[in-house]
């Protein structure tokens, strides 16, 4: 029994899915983020800072510390805080960072602050406009202008040590003077005590 020949768009087809095959699996390969696989995963590191103080005077001193900077507040609870604040290096350009907060009491007299902050860089592009005209199938889009549309260039979550040991020194030392007011406070109330007993006498 004869066989008819392959059509030669065929087998050209079938000499050339192996090649694709191979450039799909290698281009899979090439494309996988080794970031990823390089992420380490440590105890310690500078999104994390112990804090003295309550969890309920550190909690606190987190949100006091993002009001005092500036920061608009997207999210607040008892223990999670969000804000964002905008800057503005240029006419064409806007920066926005954005800090993400959660305390924890540690039921030692100590509260730990976690804190991780990104950064969002937007930058003010020309974006042509089009419009469509005809009737039915027969439809053409014609550029008409263009306008300035902000759009968003880089995003990265912010690795300066720097930045979140400024913030760490905030919230301690807000957290120092709400102990502070508190002891101050107490003492008050003793001496008031103290001096009603006596006159009692």
């Amino acid at each position: 029994m004869s066989t008819s020949p392959q059509p030669a768009w065929l087998s050209s087809r079938l000499s050339i899915s192996p090649l694709l095959a191979v450039v799909v699996v290698v281009a899979g390969c090439i494309t996988t983020p080794g970031i990823v696989r390089e992420e380490s995963f440590q105890a310690n590191t500078l999104f994390n800072k112990r804090i003295q103080g309550s969890g309920e005077v550190v909690c606190w001193s987190v949100k006091r510390a993002f009001l005092n900077q500036g920061y608009m507040l997207d999210r607040s609870t008892d223990t999670v805080f969000v804000g964002t604040k905008e800057f503005q290096p240029d006419e064409e350009t806007n920066v926005t960072i954005r800090l993400q907060t959660t305390c924890a009491d540690n039921r030692d007299g100590t509260s730990t602050v976690f804190a991780t902050a990104s950064r969002e860089e937007s930058k003010l592009q020309s974006a042509t406009q089009h419009r469509s005209a005809g009737v039915g199938w027969a439809t053409i889009t014609l550029p008409v202008g263009s306008e300035k549309v902000l759009r968003v260039m880089k995003r990265e979550t912010v690795q300066d040590p720097s930045f979140y040991r400024r913030f760490y020194d905030l919230v301690q030392s807000l957290a120092d003077d709400e102990r502070n007011a508190g002891r101050r406070a107490e003492s008050g109330g003793d001496s008031r005590s103290m001096r009603d007993s006596r006159s009692m006498r």
